[in-house]
């Protein structure tokens, strides 16, 4: 029988998409370059001249060509969480010591990984085929990059087998380093400024307007993590080596370790191998490996449990030291900042470090005109480490830290007890009332869209606000006539303040920056008080005894709110229109039946996963830990508890229950 139009490009793109494999997945093609365009312009005719049928994941879609003018911020269907660093093999048998604890178990095995110096990227996908393609932005939600994701071509685009129906894989875009040294060979012969690095090129590439731009960027993915809601695998490891069979590209450079000595070893294995890949790594991440142990470890408010990554030591070069400056931040604390002659340090040109404070200053007696040592720490914010000594200048003099806030004037305090100095100029300092407008529009806070550091500057400027609440007073007649602002402009500020009145009361609450009152803090705040007229009746043993409020955070909020300028801040807000207190659909389905009590989950659950029943227990005024004491009310044991666990409970007297047993107790 003759084949079909139909049957003849599903043809083409099934051979086409194995050569893409082939090729950028296995590094391994079996047609030349010549041979696979013929294909693909093949294909590229076949379907213009058959229009009906149009498969936006066929391998012709990815030379990009779709313009995205703003991308939409998505919330991550599971937060995107950070890792936590270890820089010795001390922090690294720390960690093992705390998860063997709350495991109660020696029995524990490892995968260890290299740790990609990209940007982080969440892949959705339905049925076999990718659906989303989400920037890790705040961990808690991030950009949508689809269409310019689809033009990367190790990312498979079409499933090649049976996988999971729904789920996410997470990986790592990253610029390789013969391709980075291409495009910059070919920017200073076009008269362009070379890149900087590897790592902000890739993630700059994510966010270009045109697809087809991004097309032409040699960019890949290497995928180290799988999220499933049912997930057929066992481990971490088999996991990944599933994905592989499917057409993702996992680093065979991964390995299994049955004890931490082993992990050690692969950790010393890497710190010089590490030079010899096609791309930059800073370091290893150790996981364990048994996803049932992950489950049971949890995470902490800002890391898994079941993870730690081991950065290695960071390069260091010397510069010159010209001046030291100092930044006030939004809290009045004084940073010194090191102005330096322009050093290449990883990767990036440095011309600023920071010194912390004047006893490091002081420790390191840094002065202008030295000779000093610049490392990024954890490879990310540079500092000055030391001073060569043998270079100092003859007439050089001891710095002599600050006494008067350089930006109002104001004499400088110093706590009993603080590293740092304050100008306690709170209400009057420019800065610091800049900065606390910053920080309330920022994306953790309210989102404000169309608002950003520089517009605050200049509404600041101009007389236009002086504080946070002035912001929702604002109009775009008042917003049109400022410098690089347009009606467009204003009517994006204008609706951006006006739809953060649909920002929860959490939220809100981390915005007006009482001081110690970070996200996590002000979740819990929120969820115990429930609106902010009991916060704000709230005394000082009150505060204490709420889950994770300590006396510093407890003094900061009576502080807050002994002050008269917050409290008409506060009434602004409510008049506005701001939500300051939890709405009706967030509350619904919670109680506060297992109020005071502590619970430990342990085991294989069949009527919850262990997050729903965790939840579950907190959505009832319940409090979960993860390791039994005498402060513990119930364990609720799922099958395949482990017996050290039992024999802890059975000790203490700790009653056990079911699953069936819990529902009962809510119910």
């Amino acid at each position: 029988m003759p084949v079909s139009i139909e049957q003849k490009i599903n043809e083409l793109r099934d051979e086409l998409r194995m050569h893409n494999y082939n090729y950028y997945v296995l590094d391994s093609p079996v047609i030349s370059d010549y041979e696979f365009d013929l294909k693909l312009k093949e294909l590229e005719k076949l379907e213009a001249e058959n229009p009906q049928f149009f498969d936006p994941n066929s391998p012709t879609q990815r030379v990009g060509g779709e313009i995205t003018k703003s991308f939409n911020t998505v919330v991550h269907k599971n937060r995107m969480y950070s890792l936590d660093n270890s820089y010795s093999k001390e922090d690294i048998l720390e960690w093992e010591k705390r998860i063997k604890k709350i495991l109660e178990t020696d029995n524990i095995q490892y995968s260890c990984e290299l740790k990609y110096d990209g940007a982080s990227i969440n892949l959705s996908y339905e049925n076999g085929i990718l659906v989303s393609a989400v920037t890790r932005g705040d961990g808690f939600q991030g950009d949508d990059v689809t269409t310019n994701i689809k033009t990367i071509k190790s990312i498979p685009l079409v499933l090649k087998g049976n996988f999971i129906k729904s789920f996410e894989i997470r990986g790592e875009i990253i610029l390789p380093l013969a391709g980075f040294n291409k495009m910059n060979t070919e920017r200073v012969e076009a008269g362009e400024d070379p890149y900087s690095n590897p790592r902000n090129t890739a993630s700059g590439s994510l966010k270009l307007q045109d697809s087809a731009e991004v097309s032409k960027r040699p960019l890949d993915c290497l995928l180290y993590h799988v999220l499933a809601t049912n997930n057929p695998n066992k481990t971490h490891f088999e996991a990944l080596e599933n994905a592989r069979q499917l057409g993702f590209k996992v680093p065979k450079t991964m390995e299994v370790c049955k004890t931490i000595d082993e992990v050690l070893m692969f950790i010393e294995k890497w710190d010089t191998k590490r030079f010899d890949l096609p791309y930059e790594t800073d370091g290893v991440v150790v996981k364990v490996n048994s996803l049932e142990q992950q489950d049971e470890l949890g995470y902490t408010a800002k890391a898994p449990r079941w993870a730690i990554a081991y950065k290695y030591k960071a390069e260091q070069e010397s510069t010159i030291l010209k001046e030291i400056t100092y930044q006030v931040g939004r809290t009045g604390a004084i940073t010194p900042v090191a102005n330096l002659e322009p050093v290449q340090l990883a990767g990036t040109i440095v011309k600023r470090a920071s010194l912390h404070n004047a006893d490091q200053i002081k420790k390191l007696d840094v002065r202008i005109g030295d000779t000093v040592f610049v490392e990024k720490g954890g490879e990310i914010i540079p500092k000055i480490v030391g001073v060569d000594l043998t270079k100092r200048p003859l007439n050089s003099q001891p710095t002599e830290y600050i006494t008067h806030c350089p930006d109002c004037n104001t004499e400088l305090i110093r706590n009993e007890g603080d590293a740092k100095h304050y100008c306690p100029n709170e209400y009057g300092c420019p800065t610091q009332i800049t900065g606390r407008i910053q920080h309330f529009i920022s994306r953790k806070a309210m989102n404000i869209d169309g608002l950003g550091a520089e517009t605050i500057e200049l509404l600041f400027k101009e007389g236009l606000i002086s504080n946070y609440a002035d912001l929702y007073e604002l109009t775009e007649a008042q917003i049109i006539p400022l410098e690089r602002m347009a009606e467009k402009s204003a009517q994006n500020i204008i609706a951006g303040i006006e739809k953060s009145k649909e920002i929860p009361f959490e939220k809100v609450l981390f915005a007006i920056g009482i001081r110690f009152v970070g996200e996590t803090v002000a979740k819990k705040l929120a969820k115990h008080y429930k609106n902010i007229d009991a916060l704000k009746k709230a005394t000082f043993d009150d505060l204490i005894n709420v889950d994770e409020i300590g006396e510093k955070i407890a003094q900061s909020v009576l502080d807050f709110f002994s002050n008269e300028i917050n409290i008409i801040l506060i009434e602004r807000l409510k008049n506005y229109g701001v939500q300051l207190e939890l709405s009706a659909e967030s509350q619904e389905g919670k109680t506060d039946k297992l109020q005071g009590e502590i619970f430990v989950v342990s085991g294989v659950f069949t009527i919850f996963n262990r997050n729903d029943l965790k939840k579950s227990i907190e959505d009832n005024g319940g409090k979960v830990a993860s390791s039994i004491s005498k402060k513990t009310s119930y364990i609720i044991a799922g099958d395949n508890m482990g017996p050290s666990k039992l024999q802890k409970a059975e000790t203490l007297g700790i009653p056990i229950i079911s699953e069936n047993d819990y529902l009962e107790m809510i119910n």
